[in-house]
This record gives structure tokens, sequence and C-alpha cells, in this order.
């Protein structure tokens, strides 16, 4: 994994992913989060194919932060079983990665 990664969930609705979002910042586990939508997501749930309206959450972190964020997004999620995934951020400019290393750095 590189050292940067980009992590991303979804929830039900806008203020859910707001209040997901603000503690995973305030606590430094993600630098920022940006939430898009809504969303139209197609799936197979419980053996059951579906789509749906969500709200995206995307997070930038280290992959260092990596296993606490998604610990925090497991435990504060509205749903039982979201999904969560990190991609890593194969470059970015210097001032950007500077910027998230600092934010999630540990005080």
């Amino acid at each position: 994994m590189t050292e940067f990664v980009q992590v991303s969930t979804a929830t039900p609705t806008r203020e859910q992913a707001v209040a997901l979002a603000g503690p995973a910042v305030q606590q430094r586990l993600a630098a920022g989060a940006q939430i898009v939508g809504p969303v139209t997501s197609v799936f197979w749930h419980l053996e059951e194919f579906g789509t749906g309206e969500e709200w995206q959450l995307l997070l930038k972190t280290t992959a260092d932060r990596y296993p606490e964020l998604e610990a925090y997004l497991l435990e504060a999620h509205p749903w039982d079983n979201p999904e969560v995934c990190a991609v890593p951020i194969a470059a970015g400019a210097d001032r950007c990665l500077t910027w998230i290393r600092k934010s999630v750095a540990r005080h």
C-alpha cells in the first residue's frame, strides 16, 4: 500500500455522512472529507439485487492511520455492514500530500 489512501463509504442521508465525517476529521483519522450526492447505487445485498440513493463519503488519510479510520467507520456507521474501501493515492501535489501527512499525524 502506498503512504496515502482515499477511503470511501456511503450513507443513506447527507446528514449521516456529515455526522460520520466530522469526528473522523476532528480525531485526525482523516485530513479531510468530501460528501458527494445523492448518488444512485446498484448492488447485490443479502442475496438480493437492489438499487438505492446514497451519499458517498470520501476521506483522505495515510496508510498508517487507515486501520483506526476503518475501525471508527465500522463502529459509527448507521449500517451494520457498510462498504469501507481504501484505494492508494498513486501521486499528488507535494503540498496536498504534506497537508494529509501533517493533518493526521499523532500529537
